[in-house]
């Protein structure tokens, strides 16, 4: 790493107000040394300079929840019905090689990078996108699925996923995470979410849970009807004792909830799961574009907010959305709730970096926390409203430059 110095006509440094005609000095360990107006921070003498003239340069974004091993299958699974789409999934993974997993999480990850994502938080279960971050020095969590709905099925599943707990530990150097994610209630029995939640909690893992997604899901628990108790029950995979409660309340009732767990999608959601939620102390990854396009529905996305709820927000894969972009996420989100164009780049940023556990360490522009940064050109009339509101309106093709702890990893050609 070394040190350099990048300017613009705005900085948004989210813990703070937006700072006109700024800069940011990194320092040679590639952490944010000083920022303000430009006048005001030091331009050592040897030290690079960079002025992106009207452009904006913000913390660098979070994507809390995506499948970057999936990267590549846009547009080839089009059923409409959520429990097809699944199967229609499983067979089309089941065509993939390891080696074509990692290229897709290398495609995946750039594609994320070229969007000013610096920090990911994956779900798979080929190992790939942890070997993909580490490779590229990156940042995030990669969180190790694991499967298993007959409750007689949990020993072996769980010895599967303490196999490839290990496997992809290797990969777990400098600013990467490895966790692991019991998939979702319809794919995991109560005996392995317990027996997850408990072997994580001693490893000190993070997890991650796909949860009250779909009506489907909502069925299943609350009643043992719908697509997926169907399925359940030709399978021979008994129901009993799981009927009568939501997907958040099945979740506490096997100690998945902590300060350490990742909801992800949280659609189906009433006041006394948030209330649930919020006592536990988890977080929620929203990923409103997918939501709309498996036509789940709205997470309630103000009251999980007006809880004290840490949220985030994720982009899925490009199979269930087309696309890794997670300013259209907070356009999205937008629309769920009364929120300004402040408080939605709040979400793409320190939100998700409070979401992973990782704010002391990014997710805004502050001495002493790392030099990720995104650098986002302004419309060329020239700033006419709040930087945030023209940073909203962007697209990946307005990003000139993504730097990870001061190092570029995109670039505008």
């Amino acid at each position: 790493m070394r040190a350099r110095r990048l300017a613009a006509r705005w900085l948004i440094p989210v813990e703070g107000p937006p700072i006109e005609r700024a800069a940011l000095l990194v320092g040679a360990d590639g952490r944010v040394d000083s920022v303000g107006a430009d006048l005001d921070v030091p331009s050592p003498p040897g030290i690079p300079a960079e002025n992106f003239g009207e452009a904006v340069i913000l913390p660098g974004m979070i994507n809390t929840h995506t499948h970057l091993e999936l990267t590549g299958f846009a547009g080839q699974v089009e059923e409409s019905d959520f429990a097809a789409w699944i199967r229609r999934l499983r067979k089309l993974k089941a065509t993939r090689t390891p080696a074509e997993y990692l290229d897709a999480a290398r495609l995946g990850l750039q594609a994320c990078y070229a969007g000013g994502v610096t920090t990911v938080a994956d779900t798979g279960d080929s190992g790939a996108t942890i070997q993909a971050l580490a490779e590229a020095d990156g940042s995030g969590v990669a969180y190790q699925e694991v499967f298993g709905p007959h409750p007689l099925q949990a020993d072996e599943s769980l010895a599967r996923l303490h196999h490839s707990v290990e496997r992809a530990g290797r990969w777990a150097v400098n600013r990467v995470r490895l966790g692991v994610s019991p998939h979702a209630p319809y794919t995991v029995s109560g005996a392995l979410f317990s027996a997850v939640a408990r072997w994580a909690s001693s490893e000190g893992l993070p997890l991650a849970v796909h949860v009250a997604e779909s009506a489907a899901e909502y069925e299943l628990l609350t009643a043992g009807s719908g697509p997926f108790a169907e399925a359940w029950r030709a399978r021979g995979i008994p129901l009993s004792g799981m009927v009568g409660r939501t997907p958040v309340e099945w979740l506490a009732d096997h100690g998945v909830l902590s300060d350490q767990t990742l909801c992800i999608h949280t659609v189906q959601a009433g006041p006394s799961d948030i209330q649930l939620l919020a006592e536990a102390g988890a977080a929620v990854a929203h990923c409103p574009l997918s939501n709309r396009s498996h036509r789940h529905g709205a997470a309630p996305l103000s009251s999980l907010l007006d809880a004290g709820i840490r949220v985030g927000l994720g982009t899925d894969s490009e199979v269930s959305v087309g696309c890794l972009d997670l300013l259209s996420e907070a356009r999205a989100a937008g629309g769920l709730a009364t929120l300004g164009a402040d408080e939605l780049i709040e979400l793409c940023t320190l939100g998700g970096a409070q979401a992973l556990n990782m704010e002391a360490e990014t997710g805004s522009l502050r001495k002493g926390k790392w030099a990720d940064c995104a650098v986002v050109r302004l419309p060329e009339q020239g700033p006419t409203r709040a930087p945030a509101e023209h940073i909203l309106d962007s697209s990946p093709a307005d990003v000139l430059l993504t730097c990870l702890a001061g190092k570029d990893v995109y670039r505008a050609t």
